[in-house]
């Protein structure tokens, strides 16, 4: 059975799943400016009522911690990226490049710097495979 996306147990699980990726710790390694937050739009439809936002707190090749919160409290990452439930179905299933949907704005970088963001291309690639090692349930796939 997988984990509701999103979800605290889905946030838990993808914590275990970055920390449990020897590529996201080669790629992060350099990684030392700060929390990202992943923002997922609400969509009440899809039972998302508000903005959610994943934090991550992703130091140096390791995953310190990961929350699901109230997408306000996304102001105090350092980077926070923002963008629709369907756009974040197509990164985690693999569909879409997160860095490529940054430069085309389908994700949008709404604070940091995007100049860092690019020199850690790989480290982003290897997020999403560890995102692809959760066991997720999509809202809009099977009723939760």
């Amino acid at each position: 059975m997988g984990h509701v996306f999103p979800s605290p147990e889905w946030v838990a699980a993808y914590r275990d799943a970055i920390n449990a990726s020897e590529g996201y710790r080669r790629a992060g390694r350099d990684w030392t400016h700060g929390v990202v937050a992943m923002v997922v739009k609400g969509d009440p439809a899809l039972g998302v009522e508000k903005d959610l936002a994943m934090m991550l707190d992703v130091h140096q090749g390791e995953c310190r911690s990961a929350s699901l919160v109230d997408g306000s409290e996304s102001a105090s990452a350092a980077f926070v990226i923002v963008s629709d439930y369907p756009r974040w179905k197509s990164v985690l299933l693999r569909e879409v490049d997160p860095t490529k949907a940054m430069m085309q704005g389908k994700l949008r970088l709404t604070k940091g710097h995007m100049p860092t963001m690019i020199k850690f291309v790989q480290a982003s690639k290897e997020l999403v495979d560890a995102a692809g090692n959760v066991a997720t349930v999509f809202r809009d796939a099977a009723a939760v």
